[in-house]
C-alpha cells in the first residue's frame, strides 16, 4: 500500500551497526528508502543488505555520546541527497550497578547518550524539515523503563523516561511545521543491552513468566512499527509511545 510506502524518502538511523537499528535501517529500506547509518561502529554489514535491495547506504562514524561530535552529520546528508525526511534515534546504552554505588561518570555517559543527545540532533533535524517545507519523521527508541522503574539501571531509567517525556514536548511544539514525533518502546528484546540478564537463568526466567507472548523479543519485531511512524500512515499520530513489549505492560 501507497500509505506505508517509503520510496523516495531518506532515512537517518542512529545505532545502526546492529541489533535494532539495524534491523530498522533494513526495514526502513525494504518500504523504500534510502539510509544514512550514524554510529560510532563499522556498518558493514548493514550496508550491504542495504545496498541489496537496490537503496543507497551512507555511513557516518559519530561518536553520539558527545553532542559536539553530531555538528557536520546533517551537513554530511545533505551534501550526499540533498534532504532529509525520518530521523531515528536508536543509539543507546546501559550500565547496571546499585543506585547506591552508581557513579556520577556512568549517569553521565548515560544520560548524554541517551538522552541529551537525542534532543539536540532531533532539534538540528526538525529545523532542517521546517527550512525544507515538506515535514518530517522523528521517531525516538523509548525503553519498558520509560513506564516503570527497574532494577539496578537509574540512569538508564532516568535517560528512557526522558525520552518519552520529550517526545511529547517535541510534539506539541512541531506538530504545527507537519512534524511528527513520536517512540516506539521495545519490551525486552534479544540484543547486547540484555545478554547478562538473559544468561541469568532465575532473571531470564522471571521476565518470561510474565511476558504473555512466551518469548524474548526479536529486533525484526520492531521493523513494522519503525515503517509505521516513517510512513504516511501515521500522519496524525503526535507524541505518541508505541510499546511493542509481547504484552509485557498488559501484564
Amino acid at each position: 500500500m501507497d500509505l506505508f510506502s517509503l520510496k523516495g524518502k531518506v532515512a537517518a538511523v542512529t545505532g545502526a551497526s546492529r541489533g535494532l537499528g539495524k534491523e530498522m535501517a533494513i526495514g526502513l529500506a525494504e518500504a523504500g528508502a534510502d539510509i544514512v547509518g550514524i554510529s560510532y561502529g563499522s556498518m558493514e554489514e548493514t550496508k550491504i543488505e542495504v545496498e541489496k535491495l537496490g537503496r543507497k547506504f551512507l555511513e557516518i562514524n559519530a561518536d553520539l555520546s558527545k553532542v559536539e561530535k553530531t555538528d557536520n552529520i546533517l551537513e554530511e546528508i545533505l551534501k550526499e541527497y540533498g534532504k532529509i525526511d525520518i530521523l531515528v534515534n536508536n543509539a543507546g546504552t546501559i550500565r547496571r550497578e546499585d543506585a547506591i554505588e552508581y557513579t556520577e561518570e556512568d549517569w553521565d555517559y548515560i544520560l548524554n547518550l541517551n538522552l541529551k543527545t537525542v534532543f539536540f540532533l532531533s532539534q538540528k533535524f526538525a529545523k532542517q524539515f521546517i527550512k525544507q517545507e515538506t515535514g518530517g519523521k522523528i521517531i525516538n527508541i523509548a525503553s519498558m523503563l520509560s513506564f516503570q522503574g527497574g532494577i539496578r539501571v537509574p540512569a538508564y531509567t532516568a535517560s528512557k523516561s526522558g525520552v518519552m517525556g520529550i517526545t511529547k514536548a517535541l510534539a506539541n511544539e512541531w506538530a504545527k511545521y507537519n512534524i511528527n514525533v513520536n517512540a516506539i518502546a521495545p519490551g525486552y528484546m534479544e540484543t547486547d543491552n540484555t545478554k547478562q540478564i538473559r544468561e541469568d537463568e532465575k532473571r531470564n526466567d522471571e521476565i518470561l513468566s510474565r511476558i504473555p507472548a512466551g518469548r524474548w523479543g526479536q529486533p525484526q519485531d520492531l521493523v513494522g512499527s519503525a515503517i509505521f511512524l516513517s510512513s504516511n500512515a501515521s500522519n496524525y499520530i503526535n507524541g505518541h509511545t508505541l510499546a511493542v513489549d509481547g504484552g509485557w505492560l498488559a501484564r
